[in-house]
């Protein structure tokens, strides 16, 4: 908790705001802005998002998971059925290796092959 505490902190600091003054903005109290920023008590995953999108940076910075405040880029990876694995293959025989254009076709077929999961 230290460590977000130590986050939420820094981006008050960052932008020159009162722990009084951020508390008005997230409809919250003085004493909760400070207790979060020492680490003595955790916000309510509400009062996360408040934190998030009035700094406009992600909940992994705030939970010190990246030092990129817009985040880390997640990309889900479904595990294919044997028959969309074999139609993964098929599509990758059907198209010359080493072309942009070819390249962006196969994305936006395995895009839309994923999406009928």
């Amino acid at each position: 908790m230290k460590e977000i505490g130590k986050r939420l902190r820094i981006l008050r600091d960052s932008i020159h705001v009162s722990q009084d003054r951020l508390a008005k903005e997230l409809g919250i109290t003085q004493s909760s802005v400070n207790r979060y920023e020492n680490g003595q008590s955790t916000p309510t995953i509400e009062v996360f998002r408040k934190y998030a999108d009035f700094f406009d940076v992600s909940m992994d910075y705030i939970f010190a998971r990246t030092d990129n405040p817009a985040g880390k880029a997640y990309g889900m990876h479904a595990k294919l059925t044997p028959e969309k694995e074999e139609m993964r293959r098929f599509i990758e025989m059907c198209f010359e290796p080493g072309t942009p254009a070819a390249a962006k076709l196969k994305e936006s077929l395995f895009r839309l092959m994923e999406e009928e999961t």
